[in-house]
């Protein structure tokens, strides 16, 4: 097995000079550190990374702990914060919750006992958050993405109330009075704070607003689907429909197809996420949109922050979105 020292003998150089350029510990001579990485190359050197991190009480890994597979929104997310960290020299542990509260404490757990220097968490619905309990209480470093539904750790999101406000000012500004959301799943802080700016903006804009023109999706195409269709068969119909993510604009559209009406022309509709391809459907989507990127971004910056320096308060951060008008909704974008 090739050591250290037999890279220093063939780079000609101190084992503490391979020691520098392999731990990142002090400046080394450019043309130096060359020579000494070309040599780790030729002799197949591997640093044994584990017994560094023992030395150094860190292991250079972070773990996110998100719903992959049920929540497509976290994909452009999760890929910012693993650019980040990478650029960091750290490597990701990526885990699915699949949002069930219990999966999502074992895996949490499991990250920690494998001893990521931190983690990024996209909290479930659970009633209890033991997640975050066992985070806080650990004390591991940690971020909460999206879903800031605890002030005991970092988080980043976006302004959802104003978000949603947004969306439904440009539907009453467009002459619409009856407009009905189909909301994500129960229980989420982005979700209860996306109810609590339609309602805000319904009243704000003298509109009528009651239980039955909120409606759930659970993070469901399903769901939205079914919600839509009790509300398309109500005696008075919504004429315009917010959807509160993306499972939910597709799930809407889809029982507006079956009911045989058309969007705009029978019924307006407004999303939440610009998914890759709401571009793309017919009629082209008007929808709100995250800053996916800079949310994994940012999310990633507060780690590093918060692994680096433990102490101190705990940072909440609100991002703006923005509202881009397409056809959906009844403009001509």
């Amino acid at each position: 097995m090739t050591t250290m020292q037999d890279v220093a003998r063939r780079a000609g150089v101190s084992l503490s000079t391979v020691s520098h350029v392999v731990n990142g510990t002090r400046h080394v001579d450019p043309e130096t550190a060359a020579g000494v990485r070309r040599a780790i190359e030729a002799m197949a050197y591997a640093p044994n990374v584990l017994a560094r991190s023992l030395v150094r009480s860190t292991t250079n890994t972070v773990g996110i702990a998100i719903s992959v597979s049920t929540n497509y929104y976290f994909t452009d997310i999760i890929a910012a914060i693993e650019r980040a960290f990478a650029a960091r020299g750290h490597m990701v542990l990526l885990c699915d919750t699949r949002d069930d509260p219990d999966t999502e404490l074992k895996v949490v757990r499991a990250l920690h006992q494998r001893r990521v220097d931190g983690l990024i968490l996209a909290p479930s619905a659970d009633p209890e958050q033991r997640a975050i309990r066992y985070l806080a209480e650990s004390k591991v470093p940690s971020v909460l993405v999206d879903r800031l539904s605890s002030k005991l750790l970092d988080g980043v999101g976006i302004q959802n109330k104003h978000a949603m406000g947004q969306l439904i000012d440009h539907l009453a500004g467009h002459g619409h009075k009856r407009i009905a959301l189909v909301a994500g799943q129960a229980g989420f802080k982005s979700t209860l704070e996306r109810i609590e700016g339609f309602r805000a903006a319904m009243q704000r804009n003298g509109l009528t607003v009651g239980d039955a023109l909120v409606r759930p999706a659970n993070d469901t195409v399903a769901q939205a689907a079914q919600s839509t269709r009790e509300l398309l068969s109500m005696p008075r119909r919504p004429t315009a429909i917010a959807a509160g993510n993306n499972l939910a604009t597709i799930g809407v559209m889809r029982a507006v197809h079956e009911a045989g009406l058309r969007v705009p022309k029978d019924l307006a509709l407004m999303g939440f996420d610009d998914f890759e391809w709401a571009d793309s459907f017919e009629p082209r989507l008007s929808v709100i949109a995250q800053p996916c990127d800079l949310i994994g971004q940012r999310a990633a910056e507060l780690l590093a922050e918060r692994i680096k320096t433990p102490g101190g308060p705990v940072k909440s951060i609100r991002l703006a979105s923005s509202l881009v008008i397409r056809r959906s909704c009844g403009c001509k974008g």
